[in-house]
C-alpha cells in the first residue's frame, strides 16, 4: 500500500488492529452493540433487537463483551433483581466507528448485484 497513510503502522498494531476487527466482527456482536446505540437496555429488549439469537448465545454475548469492557452491566437490587446492559464509553466509540460500515454496507446492498438461486 505505497503512499498511503498506512505505511506507518507496524506489526504489533496491524495484531491489535485485526483482534479488534475480529472482536467487532464476530458472529452477534455489532448487531448487539447496535441495539445498545439504539436503546436497548434489558436482556428481552436485546434478545428482541437482535433477529435469531437465541437466550443462551445473547447471555454469552453480553458477558464477552462486559469483559472486553464494550458493554456496561448494572444490576439493581429490586426484587425481581433488575440487569441493564449499556455501551461504555469504549463500546460508544466502537459504534461511532461503525456507523460508516453501516452506510458503506448500505450503498452497496443498493448497487450489489443479487445473488442467483441455484
Amino acid at each position: 500500500m505505497r503512499g498511503t497513510s498506512f505505511e506507518h503502522i507496524n506489526d504489533d498494531e496491524c495484531r491489535q488492529f485485526q483482534a479488534a476487527v475480529e472482536l467487532a466482527g464476530r458472529k452477534w456482536n455489532a448487531a448487539i452493540l447496535l441495539a445498545g446505540a439504539r436503546g436497548a437496555r434489558r436482556f428481552s429488549e436485546y434478545r428482541d433487537s437482535v433477529d435469531g439469537i437465541s437466550d443462551r448465545l445473547l447471555a454469552a454475548r453480553l458477558r464477552e463483551l462486559e469483559a472486553d469492557g464494550l458493554i456496561g452491566r448494572d444490576v439493581t437490587p429490586t426484587t425481581p433483581v433488575t440487569i441493564s446492559y449499556t455501551p461504555t464509553d469504549d463500546g460508544r466509540r466502537l459504534i461511532a466507528l461503525m456507523r460508516p460500515l453501516v452506510l458503506w454496507s448500505r450503498e452497496r446492498a443498493d448497487r450489489a448485484p443479487k445473488a442467483q438461486s441455484a
